[in-house]
């Protein structure tokens, strides 16, 4: 099902950035929150949309576990680019508390904060445990939760419990997603929806599809809005690029493992670390039309190629890489084909 997007280039759509806030061998969360003010100062020059921070928890190689806290961390460094959420998930935390949370955000930052949702745990049932101290409520009390929270931030809620701040704020709220369940619930409630299709590949254009064909027109939207993720890895050769993509590899390839790490340095030949049935699979997630990597013309045609697939409003770019000059090199190449 196309839109009014089928004849424009990814060049006519905002880009975006998602960051794990990742905690490279050697280093520590410190030196990933200096990182991670210097990545969204650099690419909010280079014109992207919005940044956003993932909540995780329990993982050694990602920083991003208090997420409203560095979101305003991220917000203070940087003048005007959107900072949100990618996302909170919800069901680790009381709605009240998030609907406090980013309020305190947008009045501190006015028109500049996203509160992205995700109902999956974010981390093991262990952990899970440890969040939420009971595990009854789970992520099928989620469309309740996105009502309390609307609610909180409405100017005449329902609840006798009020948001302060929050109550009459204008945050706006998105659901993310990995599966067809947030795709149904965003076109339900007219929000604007955004897939994962950075580790889910498979599932993206049957999920945008479905989120497309059921919207229903809100007070906040009256069209759909869908926005899909993409891992990219650019360097100024195919050569270089697919040498730093192999930090990414060797992430898969230890969660595939059940192997906490933090992010390691390349290795120049992922043969001598992994399997062949190892590879297959760090391969099948790492799907090519959404983990890209290359030079400035491969990453273009492969951008290009995905945003026609997907017909997407938006996109949103991870970029897993050990060397932070290399990471930087890799947004400013993507800013480059931008421009």
């Amino acid at each position: 099902m196309l839109t009014n997007n089928e004849h424009k280039t990814f060049q006519d759509i905002p880009l975006s950035v998602l960051d794990l806030a990742p905690i490279v061998q050697g280093s520590n969360a410190k030196q990933a929150f200096q990182d991670s003010v210097r990545l969204a100062q650099h690419v909010e020059k280079l014109g992207f949309n919005r940044y956003w921070l993932a909540e995780h928890h329990n993982m050694q190689g990602i920083g991003s576990s208090a997420t409203s806290v560095l979101i305003g961390h991220i917000a203070g460094h940087t003048n005007h680019m959107r900072i949100g959420s990618g996302g909170v998930m919800l069901p680790n935390h009381a709605t009240l508390v998030i609907a406090e949370q980013f309020g305190t955000l947008e009045s501190l930052y006015p028109g500049r904060i996203d509160l992205g949702l995700g109902r999956a745990p974010g981390s093991d049932q262990a952990t899970a445990y440890a969040l939420r101290r009971t595990l009854h409520a789970g992520p099928e009390e989620f469309p309740m939760q996105v009502n309390e929270l609307q609610d909180y931030f409405s100017n005449d809620p329902v609840s006798q419990v009020k948001a302060v701040p929050g109550q009459g704020l204008d945050i706006p709220i998105w659901l993310l997603g990995s599966s067809d369940f947030s795709a149904r619930l965003a076109a339900e409630k007219g929000l604007p929806f955004s897939f994962a299709s950075h580790f889910a590949p498979q599932y993206t254009v049957p999920a945008i599809q479905l989120y497309r064909r059921n919207f229903q027109p809100s007070t906040i939207m009256d069209k759909p809005y869908a926005m899909v993720g993409i891992n990219v890895i650019a360097a100024d050769t195919d050569e270089e690029a697919d040498y730093l993509a192999n930090s990414h590899r060797i992430q898969f390839l230890n969660l595939r493992r059940g192997k906490e790490s933090k992010l390691q340095p390349s290795v120049e030949n992922m043969d001598t670390i992994w399997s062949p049935m190892e590879k297959a699979a760090v391969e099948e997630s790492l799907d090519p039309r959404t983990t890209i990597v290359g030079s400035k013309e491969t990453i273009k045609k492969g951008i290009e190629a995905f945003r026609k697939e997907t017909d997407a409003d938006e996109m949103i770019i991870t970029s897993q890489i050990y060397d932070m000059k290399a990471r930087l090199r890799s947004y400013e190449i993507i800013g480059e084909i931008m421009d």
